[in-house]
């Protein structure tokens, strides 16, 4: 398959799900590793598996359900991406951005992202949540943009600005939720490398150097995608691991998985609690 997206493609998967639909999402979610049992909270949901979507990207990794679960979220209609594809599986970066593509013709107009990361700040500790203030995009710097090919001019301009990628005024919204609920609302920024890998422990030294707090491998395709189309971004990281900023631990996908699961209860009250106050 042709690594570019075309629009005909784009709108025959919104053509698909607005056949099984009654509603009109505004919000859209991304739910990283460990984090997708947050859909279960949907009122009247309508569930589309990922693969009647082609060319949707179906995820392989463990924790990443992969459906789209449609409904209503304290009193919000919602578009919820119950797991994600990503880079290293093999799939090219307008592909990955493709569900946010669809999310844009469907008429959503907020994407809520999440993922598990690990801290590279060394005063981050797994189990708190990372409100992204900014990204740090290696990839795209070194070509791989989403953004790569043919422009899709009806939807956004061919050089987008990524001064403000994540809206403050949403920032702003879970400062107030994470300050009424009692606990510690971390910020900082993150960064998208291509693994499967983790990182060594040079990587990490260096990518504390430059300013990183928090590292995955996810997220800065779609909210590009999202800032082209003129989407608002919240983007949240729950920081699932110490980095081995000193060569002495060991980081597995089945750590990233449980501390999902304790961050959870945390991460559901940010995202509730920024709905009901849309």
């Amino acid at each position: 398959m042709n690594e570019f997206i075309t629009l005909e493609q784009i709108d025959r998967a919104v053509d698909t799900i607005r056949g099984r639909i009654t509603n009109q999402p505004k919000v859209g979610m991304i739910l990283g590793s460990g984090l997708g049992s947050l859909a279960e909270s949907v009122e009247d949901a309508v569930f589309v598996p990922y693969s009647v979507l082609p060319p949707w990207p179906v995820s392989t990794v463990e924790g990443h359900e992969g459906r789209l679960v449609i409904g209503s979220l304290e009193n919000q209609e919602v578009m919820v991406m119950q797991g994600r594809s990503h880079y290293y599986e093999g799939y090219s970066m307008p592909q990955i951005g493709f569900p946010v593509r669809v999310m844009q013709r469907l008429g959503v107009e907020i994407l809520i992202v999440t993922n598990a990361a690990g801290a590279v700040n060394p005063d981050f500790e797994p189990g708190e949540v990372m409100l992204i203030t900014d990204h740090l995009n290696l990839l795209g710097m070194a070509g791989e943009s989403p953004l790569r090919g043919p422009n899709f001019d009806q939807i956004g301009p061919r050089f987008p600005d990524m001064g403000f990628a994540y809206d403050r005024k949403l920032g702003e919204l879970t400062r107030q939720v994470a300050k009424e609920s009692g606990f510690a609302l971390r910020e900082g920024v993150y960064v998208c490398l291509a693994g499967p890998s983790f990182e060594t422990p040079a990587d990490l030294r260096f990518l504390k150097a430059i300013g990183v707090d928090a590292v995955g491998m996810s997220t800065v395709p779609e909210v590009t995608v999202a800032v082209h189309g003129g989407m608002r971004a919240l983007g949240l990281s729950t920081i699932s691991n110490k980095a081995n900023l000193d060569g002495e631990t060991i980081t597995s996908h089945e750590e990233v998985l449980e501390a999902g699961k304790i961050v959870l209860p945390r991460l559901t009250q940010i995202v509730t609690g920024v709905l009901q106050r849309l």
